[in-house]
């Protein structure tokens, strides 16, 4: 059964920086695109960024391009998410979970982590 477990992160001010990670258990990372999702409540989760299982392409939702980078540590079944130039809108609970990159089925819908709690504010 896939586990994931996100953390990093923070309470930062405007324009700051953080790093996300996920840690992911319970099937073959390598041979699976993993995805960066968000939340806020009252809304429907947001798909931000994606990466193939090869680390050869990448995507990322309009809002998030240009400050945000997703990566990959196969070895380490890892998934990253660096957010520079934070805004206020990117407040939001972090989830990770194995999908089509560009943002299309999720592909393990009933196994998803607790998240990570990000708050830009000042």
């Amino acid at each position: 059964q896939a586990h994931f477990v996100e953390s990093g992160g923070d309470l930062v001010e405007p324009g700051g920086t953080l790093r996300l990670s996920c840690t992911a258990s319970g099937f073959l990372f390598n041979n699976y695109p993993m995805n960066w999702y968000r939340k806020v409540p009252g809304k429907e989760r947001e798909w931000v960024a994606g990466i193939t299982g090869t680390m050869t392409n990448t995507k990322y939702n309009d809002d998030v391009r240009g400050r945000f980078t997703i990566s990959r540590d196969n070895g380490e079944s890892t998934l990253y998410l660096q957010m520079n130039l934070l805004k206020p809108e990117d407040t939001a609970v972090y989830y990770c979970n194995a999908g089509q990159y560009s943002g299309g089925n999720v592909y393990f819908d009933k196994s998803w982590g607790q998240g990570t709690q990000v708050t830009v504010s000042s």
